[in-house]
């Protein structure tokens, strides 16, 4: 028979997993996601997109800042569910929710365990040049994201992928793969395989002092750089236009030949010297301004060889 889930989810990532385990038929007790936030020029708080997608599926939502309180803690046991699956939530869970569930916590995880263990796998995966990644189903426990793996499939990262397009492609094999799961877990068929105590690496948050990009790196590094960071935060530098400094968003760029000073231009065609090689960019993104190839914006805008970027 269906199991009673509590679901715990906040970003655009966690809500295709929430679909599949709606459309499987089991009981969503509940929805967990974190509180709404002041967003956009009147800072006016705005539900996350799992809330969002909760409501529209009838289901309650629940939004406490965290568990420390014994009355947060105990509304979740009170819920007396089968299991939680948890899909990117964004808070620690504690032993006494973990614990308060008939079968245990599952999360959904979007690397290769035990590579790239936090916060950012997706972003780190690209940006550190892997060709592979994973999404895991694993059982939670209270280390960061330590617990043993119950199903993992591979995804490929082809060499022009960027974060977002991974990003998509992991939630939609996610979704799936949690749906297997739960099939699994209500048939008491589900086996969890502790992870290797070696190649263990962690996903740091995304810092934004790490967005803007060191030309001085080899070329495939600051286009895998740029692809991990697409299309959000963004790589970024700087350069002048109209006498003032103005920070173009680098969406897309590709390896091609050329040398020259790192950061600075060798063609009229955004061709960027790197510490060895150089980078061609293909699509940008002005402050304030949509997304645009670099040959719409070089018409608009001269930037000849031998042009510097500021730093």
């Amino acid at each position: 028979m269906p199991l009673k889930i509590v679901f715990m989810g906040t970003p655009d990532f966690s809500v295709p997993v929430l679909d599949a385990v709606v459309a499987a038929g089991h009981d969503v007790l509940a929805v967990y996601s974190q509180p709404p936030r002041p967003a956009g020029r009147g800072m006016a708080e705005v539900k996350s997109p799992v809330h969002r997608r909760a409501e529209a599926l009838g289901i309650p939502v629940r939004t406490p800042v965290n568990f420390k309180s014994d009355e947060d803690r105990s509304a979740f046991a009170g819920l007396e569910a089968d299991a939680a699956v948890v899909v990117a939530y964004g808070l620690l869970l504690p032993k006494a929710v973990l614990d308060a569930t008939r079968l245990g916590c599952f999360n959904v995880h979007a690397s290769k365990l035990p590579r790239w263990r936090g916060a950012a796998p997706i972003q780190r995966a690209i940006m550190a040049g892997d060709t592979l990644t994973a999404v895991d189903v694993m059982r939670m426990e209270q280390g960061l994201d330590t617990g043993p793996v119950c199903l993992a499939r591979d995804i490929p990262i082809p060499p022009e992928m960027t974060a977002g397009e991974l990003h998509d492609a992991l939630s939609q094999a996610g979704a799936a793969l949690m749906r297997e799961a739960l099939e699994n877990l209500e048939a008491g068929t589900l086996q969890c395989v502790p992870q290797s105590a070696e190649g263990v690496t962690y996903a740091a948050k995304i810092d934004k002092g790490e967005t803007r990009i060191d030309f001085a790196m080899p070329a495939k590094s600051v286009v895998d750089h740029i692809r991990g960071l697409s299309p959000f935060p963004g790589a970024w530098f700087e350069v002048s236009l109209g006498g003032k400094a103005e920070r173009i968003k680098v969406l897309a760029a590709k390896e091609v030949s050329g040398s020259g000073e790192p950061g600075m231009l060798i063609d009229d065609a955004l061709t960027i010297a790197c510490g060895s090689g150089a980078v061609r960019v293909e699509k940008l993104q002005r402050a304030g301004k949509q997304p645009m190839a670099a040959a719409d914006f070089l018409r608009g805008t001269r930037l000849p060889a031998g042009s510097r970027l500021g730093r």
